[in-house]
């Protein structure tokens, strides 16, 4: 029976890749000279130190664009509410999201399942299991998913005849 699973990973070392190219255009910025400004990641998560406010939203400028080039979308970041640290700097903590939340796979089951279309959705941990007797069938349902608005993107994988 024809299947394939809907998935929502990224790429921890293409991440890695664009910190440290952030990293580097940091420390060659005019406006990043003499500041303390830094970006570390630890598992799913990474943590922003910026001397103030303005220097925090250019590193997330700077960061999104650097995912993009990546092939990263900017909507993997969680960005957590940002904290003061020693004086006027700021530090901020993003999450990285990784697999499918129970609320957004709940929500996914319930749009395929409103297309009437005959074929069974399963949920397995952190990705779905979409399969049907029909090759057409499970096609169209990777057609509505991609034509859906994004809260996280999604990846469809190990298509099976």
């Amino acid at each position: 029976m024809p299947s394939f699973d809907v998935v929502s990973k990224v790429d921890l070392s293409e991440v890695d890749n664009a910190i440290q190219n952030v990293r580097r255009e940091i420390e060659q910025r005019y406006d990043f000279k003499g500041s303390k400004c830094s970006i570390e990641r630890n598992d799913d998560e990474m943590v922003i130190l910026a001397d103030d406010e303005l220097k925090l939203k250019q590193m997330h400028e700077v960061l999104q664009g650097h995912l993009a080039k990546r092939g990263i979308e900017p909507s993997v970041l969680d960005y957590k509410a940002a904290e003061n640290a020693a004086g006027q700097s700021q530090r901020q903590k993003v999450g990285i999201k990784q697999g499918l939340s129970k609320e957004l796979a709940k929500k996914l089951v319930k749009e395929i399942k409103d297309k009437k279309l005959k074929v069974q959705v399963a949920l397995q941990g952190d990705e779905l299991r979409v399969t049907g007797k029909k090759r057409d069938d499970l096609q169209d349902v990777i057609q509505h998913l991609k034509t859906r608005p994004d809260e996280q993107p999604l990846q469809y994988v190990n298509f099976r005849d």
